[in-house]
């Protein structure tokens, strides 16, 4: 299947809206859904497709952690190749012929009703909000309970499972964004203009006071800007994490970037585990 996309499905997700605006609407023959970020890893590392674009981090709710713990799991044998920055508008969905007053449950995946919470809580009070394995599988549900149910999620969605939109753009924030990333087995070109991220693991090698501190110091003193700093459990025991962190630069050629990143394994600061080096994602309009 080389050339095959992987993405989180089923179709109607966020995640296959994201792919198709990267790729366009003509090669969505290539697509691939999965049922989990899970299987999006374990196709990519299997050889099943090619890559996968998954998502890693939402403007509201943070990094998603299903995709960053199979980072640290698929550590080494797993990189970002690219990345996707797309505006996610949550709608809510029913049955054809339903109507908001008569909504008696809503349903969708939670990073999606943590998203809209304000608004269900407003709007739908006492509703009860229950969890879904996507906002596609959500809509589906919805549409052929034809019960009071309703699910948050996107138009494509709708469009696919013949639902009905009863209230538009119910996200928290207008201005709403997730990023996806496009893992694979290894890195595209390293060349091109910029600008460009650099994405690595750091696993603290010894617990020390300031031990994050001496590695963020290594960036700061060579002027180098940190996108995106956050930790994880390292599930060697309580109290152990790694550090997701994503760097402005290119570390093929930005002699400060390299210094930096050698600085912290000589120094005995951290292990550094390389995640991807690649063109940054523009903001969407």
């Amino acid at each position: 299947m080389s050339g095959t996309i992987g993405y989180l499905g089923p179709q109607g997700t966020f995640s296959e809206e994201a792919l198709i605006a990267w790729i366009g609407a003509d090669k969505a023959s290539r697509e691939q859904a999965y049922p989990s970020i899970e299987a999006c890893f374990d196709a990519v590392a299997s050889g099943e497709v090619l890559e996968a674009l998954v998502p890693i981090e939402n403007a509201i709710e943070g990094g998603v952690s299903q995709t960053l713990d199979q980072l640290i799991g698929h550590e080494g044998r797993i990189v970002i190749r690219g990345e996707v920055i797309h505006p996610i508008h949550h709608h809510l969905i029913g049955a054809v012929g339903s109507s908001l007053d008569g909504v008696s449950r809503v349903v969708s995946h939670p990073q999606a009703t943590a998203q809209c919470g304000r608004w269900l809580r407003g709007r739908l009070a006492g509703v009860p909000v229950e969890p879904a394995l996507s906002t596609a599988d959500a809509v589906r549900a919805a549409v052929q309970a034809d019960d009071g149910t309703a699910a948050v999620g996107n138009r494509r969605a709708a469009d696919i499972y013949g639902g009905e939109i009863l209230a538009e753009d119910i996200m928290d924030a207008p201005d709403n964004r997730t990023r996806f990333a496009i893992i694979g087995t290894a890195e595209g070109p390293a060349d091109g203009p910029g600008p460009w991220t650099t994405s690595i693991i750091c696993g603290i090698t010894t617990d020390r006071p300031g031990a994050l501190l001496s590695i963020l110091q290594e960036f700061a003193l060579r002027a180098i800007n940190l996108t995106r700093l956050e930790s994880r459990p390292a599930r060697t025991g309580l109290g152990r994490y790694v550090f997701f962190i994503d760097a402005e630069g290119n570390r093929h050629r930005d002699l400060p970037l390299q210094a930096a990143l050698t600085a912290i394994e000589e120094g005995g600061i951290a292990r550094v585990t390389d995640l991807g080096c690649y063109p940054a994602a523009t903001e969407p309009a």
